[in-house]
């Protein structure tokens, strides 16, 4: 079993920046060959990739609407991933959520095994 709990998310204008994190905690299996990734999910529309990064390796992902703009890292100590938002706009506005799977990176939600209970992030215009 994994626990995820994200924290971060708040209120910003356009252009403005917001870092989220993700504390993991796992019972019984080192977080080594984990995938940890972030998804977002907008009023009416269907939950999306956002970034992705392999836990031992580091080796990142992105989805081509936050390439450039979004940073997504770890700190292997605190067992907590961060998503780095900048030059954010209001189509970033959604619930973000923090995920994991045991195996190699995917943009798949669906191969996703674990999930946190979402951070709604807001950017006004």
């Amino acid at each position: 079993q994994v626990q995820l709990v994200e924290s971060g998310g708040g209120l910003v204008q356009a252009g403005g920046s917001l870092r989220l994190s993700c504390g993991a905690s796992a019972s019984g299996r080192a977080l080594g060959t984990y995938t940890m990734g972030w998804f977002r999910q907008a009023p009416r529309k269907e939950r999306e990739f956002v970034a992705a990064i392999s836990w031992s390796g580091g080796n990142t992902y992105y989805s081509d609407s936050v390439k450039g703009r979004f940073t997504i890292s770890r700190d292997i100590a605190k067992k907590t991933m961060y998503l780095q938002m900048n030059s954010l706009k209001s189509e970033d506005t959604a619930v973000y959520y923090c995920a994991s799977r045991r195996s190699s990176p995917s943009l798949s939600l669906g191969e996703y095994d674990y999930w946190g209970q979402g951070t709604q992030v807001t950017v006004s215009s």
